[in-house]
């Protein structure tokens, strides 16, 4: 099936590579094969069935544009639109508090790159914490096993940054000093939301 975004373009589904073990592969913390966003999703579901939060990858509206019906009982999608530009990935509640945030990976070992972010997206997050919501991303360095999460408004300071021609990565030095590193654990496999406690229980106007 092809998919297109609004303007025409056809969307490529990333591939997420299977062939190289991660430093985890000899500990049993689940499929190591997994992408970050099937990480993530195996956690909060870990989340919402132990009534700890709810939180939801949010679904793309997409317009079906060309459906072949090889038989009466079955169709078959064969061309389809987003309807508009996504925000960010994920949405949901914990501790009475509106979470926002993306999820991102890089086979980079020394900066993530700035290009994996979008404009509508970082106005959605600026929207997001006007309104005293809590926003951030969480970014993996793939070839290093390592996992970050990072606040919107250490982001925001590289993205602005880079508009005045500075570097249009962030250095993994500064991410080591800057963001929360996650550890994989078992059950959820990635507890993103211990960092968010340190986010809550931070001053209001830290976030």
């Amino acid at each position: 099936m092809t998919i297109r975004y609004p303007n025409g373009k056809v969307y490529r589904q990333p591939s997420h590579s299977k062939s190289k073990p991660s430093k985890f592969a000899n500990v049993n913390f689940g499929d190591r094969g997994m992408s970050l966003e099937e990480e993530i999703n195996d956690s909060n579901t870990y989340y919402l069935e132990n009534d700890i939060a709810v939180i939801h990858k949010k679904p793309t509206p997409i317009q079906i544009v060309k459906v072949d019906y090889p038989s009466r009982s079955a169709a078959v999608i064969k061309e389809a639109y987003f309807q508009h530009a996504s925000t960010t990935d994920y949405n949901g509640v914990y501790r009475g508090k509106y979470l926002d945030f993306e999820a991102k990976e890089t086979k980079s070992k020394t900066a993530f790159p700035l290009k994996n972010f979008h404009d509508h997206q970082i106005k959605h997050m600026r929207q997001c914490l006007h309104q005293g919501g809590i926003c951030f991303v969480i970014i993996r360095f793939a070839s290093l096993g390592r996992l970050f999460l990072l606040k919107a408004t250490d982001l925001f300071s590289y993205w602005d940054h880079q508009q005045d021609g500075g570097r249009k990565s962030i250095p993994l030095t500064d991410i080591e000093q800057r963001a929360a590193e996650l550890q994989y654990h078992i059950n959820p496999l990635i507890p993103y939301l211990n960092a968010i406690d340190n986010i809550i229980d931070e001053k209001p106007s830290s976030n």
